[in-house]
C-alpha cells in the first residue's frame, strides 16, 4: 500500500495492538522485532524516518571505551557484541574501522579514573597512555575468544609519526584499535522498516504523522501533509521519540515525571583532501584540552569532525552555532597542527540531541549512555501503558529493541517466536564475502540485467544485495541516463527510491535516502532536477513541486548552513 492507502486503512481499522511514536533507530528496531513476533503495530513519526537523533550521530558503531571509566561494564560488553552482530548482519552498511588515539601524556588520569569509577569526580580530565592501555586491554578482554577484529596495539612516538607523518610531534605515543562505522545510518533504519513491513502485513509505518493528543483509550494522530486528524486505539504505546519523549508524554496527558536531559552534539563535514590523507583511512579519536572526546572520521571522500556536548531544553532548537563551528575547527590544530582548516572547507553541518536520562547537573560527558525502559502504567485515566525508551546508543539498538519487545509481549500475553541476533538487514542478506565472491555476484547480476559491471558495482556499494532490485528496475525500462547535474546517479535509480522507499518530501531524498547533500554535492540545478523527477514519479502539481524546493532550501539553510 502507498501512503494514502495506508492512511485510509488505519482510519477504517483504528484498533492496534502497539502504537510506536518515533521513527528513529530504537522505534524502528522495536517495530521490526514486534513484526517478526506476529504483532500488529503502527509506527508514526512527525517527520521523516531517521531524521532526528538517529541521523545526527557520529556514524560510529562502537563499544564506548570511555564508558569503562564510569564503571559501565555491562553497557560496553553489550555494545561490543552488538557491534560485531552489525558487522555480520549489515555488512553493506557496517564497516570495520581502524581507530587511532594520539596520546600526549604517560600518566595523566591515574587519579581521575578511579575517582570517576566511584562517582567521586564528574569533571573531564585528560587520559594518559597508562589509563588508555588499561581501557583497551579491558576492551579486548570483553571479547576474548570471539573477537572478529585485531587487538589493540601501541606505538611509541617515532613509529607513530612514521605511520601518521602529520600527527602533532608532541605526542609520546599512539594507540590503535578497531571499532566500526556506518556510512548510511538513515538507510539502515529504512531497510529495517521495509523488512518489518514485508514480514508482517499487519504492520505499517508512516512518516509525517504526528501524535498530538491522547485520552483514556485513544491517541489522536495528525497528517502533517493534509492537516487531517483521526484516532487510533492502542493496547500498548511505545514512546520512542528520543529527546522529544517528555513532550510526547505531556501530549498524552502523562507528565508525572521527566525522563530526558538532552545534550546537543554537532558535527562538520569538510572537503579537505590534505586532512583526509593525514588520517590514513583511520578515525582519529582524541581528547581536546577541555576533556571533550573528539573524532576526525574519513567519510566517503570527505572528513567528518565532531562532536560537542551542550545541554539543550528544546530539541527543535538544535542547530550548530558559530561558537561550535569555531570549536570543532579548532580541534584539528591539536592533532594535525601543520594542516590548516577554515570555514571554506565546510560542505555540510548537522546537529542532534542525545536523549540522555534526566539529571539535575554535572558534567554532560559523565551522564550514562545506557538505555532503560521507563514505564507509565495503565490506570483509569489512560487504559494503555506507556513505555518510554530512554537513552541508548546506535550500537545497542537491537538489544534495546529486544528488551522492549519482550516487555510488550508480556503485556499482550504473547510468546516470542524468533530472535533477531542473527537477522540480516536489507541488503546484507546473502551478502557475498570476499572479492571473488563479490565479483561472481556482480557477474551473475550483469548476465540478467545487461548493465555495465562498473554501474552494478556502484549500486552494490550503495545498497548491498538490494542492488539486484535496483538493477532489474533500471534494466526493465530499456533506457536510462545519468542525472545531468550528478552523473553518479541515474534517473531510474532515483525513480526506484521514490517508488519503493517511502519518500514523502524532496528533503527525504536529498538528506536521507542519499548522501548527496551531506557530501556537498547538492547544487540548485541538481535540486531542481531531483524535484522534477519527484513530481513526475509521485504525481506532484507544479505548485507542490515549487513548495518542496523552497522548503528543502530553507531547511538546508537553517539546519545545515547550505545556501542554494
Amino acid at each position: 500500500m502507498n501512503r494514502n492507502e495506508t492512511l485510509e486503512h488505519i482510519k477504517k481499522h483504528p484498533e492496534v495492538s502497539v502504537l510506536i511514536i518515533g521513527g528513529g533507530v530504537n522505534g524502528i528496531g522495536a517495530f521490526r522485532d514486534l513484526a517478526l513476533q506476529g504483532v500488529d503495530a503502527l509506527l508514526v513519526d512527525r517527520g521523516d524516518f531517521c531524521s532526528g537523533t538517529s541521523a545526527g550521530s557520529s556514524h560510529m558503531l562502537h563499544g564506548g571505551i570511555r564508558y569503562l571509566e564510569n564503571g559501565e561494564f555491562r553497557l560496553v560488553n553489550e555494545a561490543l557484541h552488538e557491534r560485531d552482530r552489525m558487522l555480520r548482519n549489515a555488512p553493506h552498511y557496517a564497516k570495520p574501522l581502524r581507530t587511532t588515539i594520539p596520546i600526549f601524556r604517560w600518566f595523566s588520569g591515574l587519579l581521575n579514573a578511579p575517582l570517576k569509577f566511584f562517582n567521586l569526580l564528574d569533571r573531564p580530565g585528560e587520559r594518559g597512555a597508562l589509563v588508555i592501555k588499561i581501557g583497551l586491554t579491558l576492551y579486548d578482554w570483553l571479547l576474548r575468544g570471539q573477537a572478529v577484529m585485531p587487538k589493540h596495539e601501541f606505538r611509541l612516538r617515532a613509529a607513530a609519526l612514521r605511520q601518521y607523518p602529520h600527527l602533532n610531534p608532541e605526542i609520546v605515543c599512539a594507540a590503535s584499535y578497531y571499532d566500526a562505522w556506518m556510512p548510511y545510518p538513515e538507510r539502515i533504519c529504512l531497510e529495517m522498516l521495509l523488512d518489518a513491513e514485508a514480514s508482517n502485513p499487519d504492520c505499517h509505518a508512516l512518516n509525517y504523522l504526528s501524535a498530538v493528543a491522547g485520552d483514556a483509550r485513544s491517541v489522536t494522530l495528525r497528517d502533517e501533509l493534509s492537516g487531517e486528524s483521526f484516532i487510533v486505539r492502542p493496547k500498548v504505546l511505545v514512546n520512542a521519540a528520543g529527546p522529544w519523549i517528555d513532550f510526547v508524554n505531556r501530549r498524552m496527558g502523562r507528565d508525572e515525571r521527566r525522563f530526558i536531559s538532552g545534550t546537543k552534539g554537532s558535527h562538520l563535514v569538510l572537503n579537505h583532501p590534505d586532512l583526509l590523507g593525514a588520517t590514513r583511512d583511520s578515525e582519529i579519536f582524541f581528547e581536546n584540552d577541555d576533556g571533550r572526546i573528539v573524532l576526525i572520521l574519513p567519510y566517503l571522500g570527505r572528513v567528518m569532525i565532531g562532536t560537542t556536548d551542550i545541554r539543550i531544553d528544546d530539541p527543535d532548537d538544535a542547530v550548530i552555532s558559530d561558537e561550535e563551528i569555531d570549536y570543532i575547527l579548532g580541534m584539528v590544530d591539536k592533532v594535525f597542527p601543520a594542516i590548516q582548516v577554515d570555514r571554506s572547507h565546510i560542505v555540510f553541518s548537522f546537529s542532534a540531541v542525545r536523549p540522555l536520562p534526566f539529571s539535575e547537573g554535572g558534567a554532560t560527558g559523565q551522564i550514562s549512555r545506557d538505555h532503560s525502559i521507563e514505564t507509565i502504567p495503565a490506570d483509569d485515566n489512560c487504559r494503555y501503558p506507556i513505555y518510554s525508551l530512554v537513552g541508548g546508543k546506535w550500537t545497542t539498538f537491537r538489544a534495546f529493541s529486544e528488551q522492549t519487545t519482550d516487555r510488550v509481549l508480556a503485556d499482550l500475553g504473547l510468546p516470542r517466536r524468533t530472535g533477531t541476533q542473527d537477522l540480516a538487514i536489507g541488503g546484507g542478506r546473502a551478502y557475498p564475502r570476499g572479492e571473488q565472491a563479490r565479483l561472481n555476484w556482480l557477474r551473475e547480476l550483469q548476465s540478467r540485467s545487461e548493465l555495465p559491471i562498473d554501474r552494478l558495482r556502484d549500486l552494490f556499494e550503495r545498497y548491498g544485495t538490494r542492488a539486484d532490485e535496483f538493477a532489474m528496475f533500471i534494466a526493465a525500462s530499456g533506457k536510462d541516463h545519468a542525472l545531468a547535474n550528478h552523473p553518479g546517479y541515474s534517473r531510474r535509480e532515483i525513480e526506484f527510491i521514490l517508488r519503493n522507499e517511502k519518500v514523502t518530501r524532496l528533503e527525504d531524498l536529498v538528506l536521507r535516502r542519499t548522501v548527496i547533500a551531506m557530501l556537498g554535492n547538492l547544487t540548485r540545478p541538481l535540486l531542481d532536477e531531483l524535484a522534477e523527477i519527484c513530481a513526475a514519479t509521485l504525481v506532484w502539481s507544479a505548485e507542490r513541486k515549487e513548495k518542496e524546493v523552497q522548503r528543502a532550501r530553507e531547511l538546508l539553510r537553517s539546519k545545515h548552513q547550505i545556501q542554494l
